[in-house]
C-alpha cells in the first residue's frame, strides 16, 4: 500500500482516513447540539421570553464548525487528500447550518 503519483496517498488510506475524522466530527456536532439544546432549555427558566442564550449559543457553535471545517478541509486539500479534505468540508458546514438552524427554533 505505497504512495501513488508521488506525495498522493491511495484511495484506500483516504477513505480510511475519511471514516475515522467523520466519526470525529459527528461527535463534535453532537456537541454542539447539545450545547444549544441545554442553553435552550436554560432560557427556558428565564420566565421573560428571551431565547438569546440558546441564539448565541447556536451562532458560537456554527461559527466553530464552518472555521473546523475551512481549516481541516481545506487544510487536507491542500495537501493532496482530495477525499478527507471534500468529506470535511461537507460534514461539519453541513452541521454548521444544522446547529445554526437549532438557535432560531428556540
Amino acid at each position: 500500500m505505497g504512495m501513488r503519483r508521488g506525495d498522493e496517498p491511495s484511495t484506500g488510506v483516504q477513505v480510511w482516513a475519511s471514516v475515522m475524522l467523520v466519526v470525529a466530527d459527528l461527535m463534535l456536532i453532537a456537541w454542539a447540539v447539545f450545547g444549544v439544546g441545554i442553553a435552550g432549555w436554560a432560557d427556558s427558566y428565564e420566565g421573560d421570553g428571551a431565547s438569546s442564550g440558546a441564539a448565541e449559543a447556536a451562532s458560537d457553535a456554527s461559527w466553530f464548525l464552518l472555521g473546523s471545517g475551512v481549516l481541516t478541509g481545506g487544510g487536507l486539500l491542500a495537501l493532496g487528500w482530495r477525499i478527507p479534505g471534500i468529506v470535511q468540508l461537507v460534514v461539519l458546514v453541513g452541521g454548521a447550518m444544522l446547529v445554526s438552524g437549532l438557535g432560531s427554533v428556540q
